[in-house]
């Protein structure tokens, strides 16, 4: 009898069992179980490369291991979200989770935010035959989803977002009949949706915004008895609404903006009773918009149309939804008088609301239906008469034909619309004026005179002055080594304007449709590289064997500006980090064509990952050197738009799909058809600070992308993190989870404390003591990029400066003459770039590091004298950066700022 207790307490000990567990009913089935799936996750723990920290090797799983859920001594849950990877984990990082078959009873596996490099295993679909829950959001994954993820019959919810999968969804996931929640967001999905989706019948929430996905919506998507949230934006959808997603009546919340979509909004929709928000802006949707979508029975709170092409007049049942509070009908063609509703009675229900009619053709007078929202934007309509008391302050009226207001439209071109419509002009209440009144001034003939002879001068000397500036520019060009090869900087507003014919004899060849067509193989699908937001993208191999990139612009779609504005720009600008040209085709009538040099490595978010030759099964990510090449190399092109060209011009769409990369790594800036000559003002209008909205503070009330300078710092500033946390997608989206990423990420980068990036840093990477400095001084100058303040960014030359010696950013100055003003002084560096850190609503997670962030916070209280101690731990009122590398903003950058519209 005491024999078996010893061996049974041996037994225990052995495997770190208790001697509870071993006395199961059957000992033997348990025991052998539990000693199979406790194999399981040491060989999973060795797999992925996790820390003893969280897995302790000599402890039981049930009871001592992080993310590990048991019952009945069998491992049901396993969740290692956004664990770091042990230092060999990080030299080979791979979706390696092969010992999960043997974990027969496990129904949630969550490794979101734990970098999983590499394609889904296609065995994962055959293996786990009771998952219930897949997250695998911003896992690094690349590659198709396999069809096999259709067996995980027993699914309940299925996330794939922010990743880079490629590839068609397939049908397969349509037989995953328990499926209540898909994501697949933010890829580079492509293809068509599957109709197989109609029988997902227990779904409630389906994302697939943020890919590339075509052609229209299955009409079986009515047939979704459980759906909540629908969410279909940022693709290249086309068609019409289809009227069948009227019969979702379950829908709460219903996206399908950023597509391309035609014709009018279906009146099916009024039967969506319970939806709350509707978000279909930025298609090409138009017609009038009918009262009877809006029932007393709706409960909507949000609605966006902004970017289309709606006419006629906003329906009055549409104010007097009582749950409505947001409205956004930016840049329509919406037309007719605001409705003469007055709605202060029931003005407990319409206290907090926000709307946005800028950008159409709104007249008459201002009306007390204004009441309705707290806040809201009417500029660039033809709004008349006098602006009552409750709209003062409240709502923007720029550009408008109001009396005594300012910053108002020209008598001329009130009276032009107001003669169109067949309707009188109150002429800005003057009967017998010509021109707006002037705000608060008497016009005293003598003193206009005055005025006028002042003025002149003044124009006089100025114009001088601008001459003078545009000599030394000119002089300083020339002698420029960066501009050697540069050839005319454009002068005139993108694309050309009308009857301007480009010279298209300094643009590369001239193709024929039927040479574009054997090329492509007659643009097959096989060929298509990508839909991108300007184009499709297609490989081509010319006659002789010449590899090249082939871009659509569609007719009709309304990209084909696209072309014509990438055409000037290379007829006007040339740089040897710029995409090379080989030439065009505009002979066709459906479409024109331009054609690039081949870019072997791709763009920067396909070259971050690359499969090893050696061994098909090893990813491996880019080194830290070229990394830093791949940085120099775009700060550099964008530096010649912003600083050689005039006047300055402005990319517009800096993310890592633009960066592309020739054989050796080197960087070749494309995506040009955004580019246009710098707006002269960065500065948002009341209407963005009071709503808002999540996207960057570079867009408007339209929420177009400002075409300043400061915004491509800002996007550049994202690929920058990007490189140093190896987390793709960041550059590429503006939605809130981006912002809960940065929010992330931003409070481990600190000047004062080196060791805080290693928690963000890339854990691919292999860097010594050495390279980490470079590192952090990376992620310091991406920070700086990113402040919430255009003003206060660093302009692009001196973010090329600081790459080109980046250990300049972190590293003190030697000598005496390196002591520190404190960072509250107005004059220096570190003022203008911790200022806005502190003001941010960033906060520091729970135990990022240590008080050195608290310093960064309080440093200027402290004495700038009284802590340089010649070595030994610097404070934050002793570190610098060079002036080399990051010169005083507030005086020389600012004045420039201010010249070039900042």
């Amino acid at each position: 009898m005491w024999k078996n207790f010893v061996l049974l307490l041996l037994l225990s000990l052995l495997f770190g069992t208790t001697l509870e567990q071993q006395q199961s009913p059957s000992p033997s089935s348990g025991f052998s179980r539990f000693r199979a799936e406790r194999a399981a996750l040491l060989q999973l723990r060795s797999s992925l490369g996790l820390r003893s920290k969280q897995w302790p090797i000599k402890s039981n799983p049930c009871v001592n291991w992080v993310g590990i859920t048991c019952q009945n001594g069998s491992v049901t849950e396993i969740n290692i979200s956004g664990f770091k990877r042990t230092r060999i984990g990080r030299r080979n990082p791979q979706f390696a989770v092969d010992p999960l078959a043997n974990l027969t009873n496990l129904i949630s596996f969550n490794a979101s935010r734990f970098a999983l490099p590499g394609s889904i295993p296609d065995v994962l679909g055959f293996q786990l035959q009771k998952l219930q829950v897949l997250d695998l959001r911003f896992c690094q994954i690349s590659g198709a989803i396999p069809s096999s993820v259709g067996n995980l019959s027993n699914l309940n919810k299925l996330y794939l977002s922010d990743n880079t999968l490629t590839g068609t969804i397939p049908s397969d996931l349509g037989q995953l009949s328990r499926l209540s929640v898909l994501d697949l967001s933010r890829n580079t999905l492509t293809g068509l949706i599957p109709s197989s989706f109609g029988s997902l019948v227990n779904l409630s929430s389906l994302d697939m915004s943020s890919n590339y996905l075509s052609g229209v919506i299955p009409e079986s998507f009515g047939k979704l008895p459980n759906l909540q949230l629908l969410n279909l934006s940022g693709n290249s959808l086309s068609s019409s609404v289809p009227t069948q997603l009227g019969n979702i009546t379950t829908l709460f919340v219903l996206d399908l903006s950023s597509n391309s979509f035609t014709g009018i909004l279906p009146l099916e929709f009024r039967r969506l009773t319970s939806l709350q928000r509707l978000v279909i802006g930025k298609n090409m949707l138009n017609g009038n918009l009918s009262g009877d979508l809006f029932s007393s029975e709706s409960k909507l709170q949000s609605l966006v149309l902004d970017h289309n092409n709606f006419t006629g007049n906003l329906p009055e049942e549409l104010w007097s939804l009582s749950s409505l509070s947001f409205l956004d009908a930016s840049v329509n063609n919406f037309t007719g008088s605001l409705p003469n509703l007055d709605l202060n009675g029931n003005s407990n229900n319409f206290t907090s609301g926000v709307f946005n009619l800028s950008h159409n053709m709104f007249y008459g007078n201002l009306t007390p239906v204004l009441r309705r929202f707290s806040s809201g934007d009417l500029s660039y309509n033809y709004l008349e008469g006098k602006v009552p008391d409750y709209a003062r302050g409240a709502v923007s009226l720029d550009r408008n034909c109001l009396q005594n207001t300012t910053t108002q439209r020209t008598v001329q071109e009130c009276a032009a619309f107001y003669s169109s419509k067949g309707l009188p002009f109150d002429n800005f209440g003057l009967p017998n004026a010509t021109l707006p009144p002037s705000s608060g001034h008497k016009s005293n003939k003598k003193w206009i005179i005055l005025a006028a002879v002042l003025g002149s001068v003044g124009i006089i000397i100025l114009a001088i002055f601008l001459l003078l500036v545009v000599i030394c520019c000119r002089k300083r060009r020339t002698t420029s080594q960066r501009g050697t090869g540069v050839g005319p900087a454009p002068t005139t507003a993108m694309p050309p304007p009308p009857g301007e014919t480009l010279d298209l004899s300094n643009l590369g060849d001239s193709f024929t449709y039927q040479q574009i067509l054997a090329a492509t193989g007659d643009l097959s699908d096989a060929n298509l590289i990508k839909h991108g937001h300007s184009g499709d993208l297609f490989r081509g191999v010319l006659e002789g064997g010449r590899h090249v990139v082939i871009k659509r612009f569609n007719a009709g779609s309304g990209k084909e500006d696209g072309c014509m504005t990438e055409l000037d720009f290379f007829n006007k600008v040339a740089h040897p980090r710029l995409v090379p040209l080989l030439g065009h085709c505009l002979e066709n009538e459906n479409g024109k064509f331009l054609i690039y040099k081949y870019m072997p490595n791709g763009d920067l978010s396909g070259s971050m990952y690359r499969i090893n030759d050696q061994d098909d099964d090893n990813l491996q990510s880019l080194d830290w050197i070229t990394r830093l090449k791949i940085a120099f190399g775009a700060a550099e092109v964008l530096s010649f738009l912003h600083h050689e060209c005039t006047p300055p011009l402005v990319h517009r769409d800096v993310q890592a799909s633009s960066i592309l990369l020739d054989d050796k790594y080197e960087v070749r800036l494309g995506s040009l058809s955004e580019v246009c000559i710098q707006e002269g003002d960065s500065h948002s209008n009341r209407f963005t600070r009071l709503l808002r909205l999540p996207q960057t503070s570079e867009q408007g009330a339209s929420g177009l992308a400002t075409a300043t300078c400061a915004y491509d710092v800002y996007c550049f500033g994202k690929v920058l993190l990007e490189l140093v946390t190896g987390k793709m997608g960041i550059s590429a989206s503006n939605d809130p989870s981006t912002k809960e990423l940065l929010e992330g990420i931003l409070p481990y980068i600190n000047i004062y404390d080196k060791e805080l990036v290693t928690n963000i840093v890339d854990p691919s990477l292999i860097i010594d003591e050495d390279l980490l400095e470079e590192v952090w001084a990376m992620a310091v100058v991406a920070r700086s990029c990113l402040n919430p303040k255009p003003t206060r960014r660093p302009l692009m030359r001196y973010v090329l400066k600081a790459l080109e010696n980046p250990l300049k950013v972190v590293r003190e100055e030697s000598g005496s003459s390196a002591r520190l003003r404190t960072p509250s002084s107005r004059g220096s560096w570190n003022a203008a770039l911790f200022s806005s850190w502190r003001q941010s609503s960033v906060d520091v997670p729970a135990g990022a590091g240590p008080s050195s962030l608290k310093r960064s916070g309080t440093s200027g209280s402290q004495s700038g004298s009284g802590g340089h101690n010649g070595g030994g731990d610097h404070s934050s009122s002793n570190r610098k950066q060079s002036k080399d590398v990051f010169p005083e903003p507030l005086d020389a950058q600012d004045e420039e700022r201010s010249n070039n519209g900042y």
